[in-house]
């Protein structure tokens, strides 16, 4: 009897299920990153107008902190989206027995360098703002 007629190997098809198991928690853990990344950008936006209305003013004085709020928001819809395609692409590659390991950029990189921009942007604007007012 030929290897081709005894069906799939158990090993091979238990393998592909731990890497299944394994995208899987990856991508829960890139949601919760992204659900993070939303609630803080929310937040920042939120509570900064709460206290400048309930200073008297009606609008944010500070763009800074509306444009940061935002681009936290954007960081974790883009850091949603390409977990999903990510996720997505991982799957057909463990379904095709394409797994050779191929160097890609981590999307977790890219969120950091984000981050990172985002954060320089948030200190230059705290040290600043005094000089501005």
């Amino acid at each position: 009897m030929s290897a081709s007629n005894r069906g799939p190997n158990p090993a091979t098809e238990l393998a592909k299920e731990r890497n299944r198991a394994a995208e899987e928690r990856t991508l829960m853990a890139w949601i919760r990153t992204s659900l993070a990344l939303i609630g803080f950008g929310f937040g920042i936006e939120r509570i900064v107008a709460a206290i400048y209305q309930t200073l008297g003013g009606a609008v944010n004085p500070l763009p800074l902190s509306r444009i940061l709020g935002l681009s936290f928001v954007a960081l974790g819809t883009f850091a949603l989206l390409s977990a999903a395609l990510d996720h997505n692409h991982q799957l057909r590659r463990i379904q095709r027995n394409d797994l050779v390991y191929r160097s890609r950029r981590s999307p977790a990189l890219v969120v950091a360098y984000i981050l990172t921009g985002l954060g320089a942007i948030a200190f230059i604007g705290i040290l600043v703002s005094p000089l501005v007012s």
